[in-house]
């Protein structure tokens, strides 16, 4: 072993399961007990029962996921305005319940968005005719393809009729309306306002065509301008999706980081060391601590757990060696460290966290870097195992 070392990392698969699923717990609202629960079971010495239980776990973790995008698509449907069922509360439904639901509750929203839609397109076109919604209830446009098709093979054509202009009510205006309700109604939910304006714009000179011609060259211009709405409203999802992956990743990643540091500074905790008072503020933002120990006036371990689970740790002195006695010290000191290190090291692989040595420096082969602020910030106090005996 050695007085310096940085070492690798590596969290058992259940461990970063167990991890993800309480974040997802505490997401929705529940505790992490099930979390809990389940890194127990994972922990099981048969390799069969291990397996299951890490099944089992999978499962739920992304019946939970599925659950918790639902409920946010049911909360945007619902600030538009959209008849959206209520969003699920977690009570300890098992995976299967959960992708039920899930099942049953993309066809109401299907049909919600759809609604909400096609009401949003007959207010609009209502209002542009000075027709009441009532008499423009028609089915919505058929899916058509990204690229405009000619004039003549379109769905929601108007009426021909290049003799005289087609006035805003009557049978020809509701008829050119309901035709630009079918556009319309192809127009997410979500669209931003202000795609939604560049449509609306565009639709509000459909009623002023004067010939049918005219107008199907105008809702051909609605459709266009629908089809890009559509498409940016596409490109914000995306984005959307990208960021909250990137956010997934990053609480992920900060998750596993105090998890190993937790571990590790109690691993170390039992053997007698104590992470300093002092630095528990420091140890939540940046994962650095300072161990000392009973006995060691002169010595301490700085440690570091860096993103992407690295571990830097190194022995240090508080103060200057005084003689060749306190440098002989040093050695004893490192070779104390090693064995401790050796020691956590077998522990930590039991709870899931293995270490794997890059690099080191052997006992002896340096001098211990000073480092007089470890000890002046440090607070004395009584190893773990010996506060543990004296509450017993």
């Amino acid at each position: 072993m050695s007085s310096g070392l940085e070492a690798e990392v590596a969290l058992d698969v259940a461990v970063v399961l167990t991890l993800g699923l309480n974040r997802v717990l505490g997401k929705a609202g529940q505790a992490a007990g099930r979390g809990a629960e389940v890194l127990a079971a994972l922990a099981a010495n048969r390799a069969e029962d291990r397996a299951t239980a890490l099944a089992d776990a999978q499962a739920y973790d992304s019946a939970l996921r599925a659950v918790l995008d639902r409920n946010a698509r049911i909360a945007v449907l619902a600030e538009a305005g959209g008849d959206v069922p209520e969003p699920l509360m977690f009570d300890g439904q098992g995976a299967a319940e959960l992708a039920a639901w899930c099942a049953a509750a993309d066809e109401e929203l299907d049909q919600a968005e759809r609604r909400l839609a096609e009401r949003t397109a007959t207010e609009m076109a209502a209002e542009i005719f000075h027709l009441p919604v009532g008499a423009l209830v028609t089915a919505p446009e058929p899916v058509q393809a990204a690229a405009p098709e000619p004039v003549q093979e379109r769905h929601a054509s108007v009426p021909r009729n290049d003799e005289a202009a087609a006035p805003r009510t009557g049978a020809a205006g509701q008829q050119r309306a309901a035709a630009l309700v079918r556009v319309l109604a192809r127009m997410p939910a979500d669209t931003a306002a202000a795609d939604r304006l560049h449509v609306a714009q565009a639709a509000a000179r459909v009623a002023d065509a004067t010939t049918a011609s005219e107008a199907e060259g105008l809702l051909t211009e609605v459709r266009l301008r629908v089809q890009q709405a559509s498409a940016r409203t596409q490109a914000h999802r995306d984005e959307a999706r990208r960021r909250a992956e990137e956010q997934e990743a990053a609480e992920q990643a900060e998750a596993e980081r105090l998890f190993i540091l937790d571990r590790i500074t109690g691993a170390f905790g039992e053997l007698g060391y104590e992470v300093d008072t002092g630095f528990e503020t420091l140890t939540a933002r940046d994962g650095a601590v300072v161990l000392s120990r009973d006995g060691w006036p002169d010595h301490a371990v700085r440690m570091r757990v860096e993103d992407g689970g690295q571990v830097r740790a190194a022995l240090v002195r508080t103060a200057e060696p005084r003689n060749e006695e306190e440098r002989r010290k040093d050695t004893e000191r490192e070779a104390e460290w090693c064995v401790a290190f050796e020691t956590a090291r077998t522990r930590l692989e039991h709870q899931g966290v293995r270490a794997d040595v890059r690099w080191q420096i052997d006992p002896g082969d340096q001098r211990l870097p000073v480092v007089p602020e470890a000890r002046q910030t440090r607070t004395r106090g009584k190893p773990r195992e010996k506060q543990r005996e004296r509450e017993q």
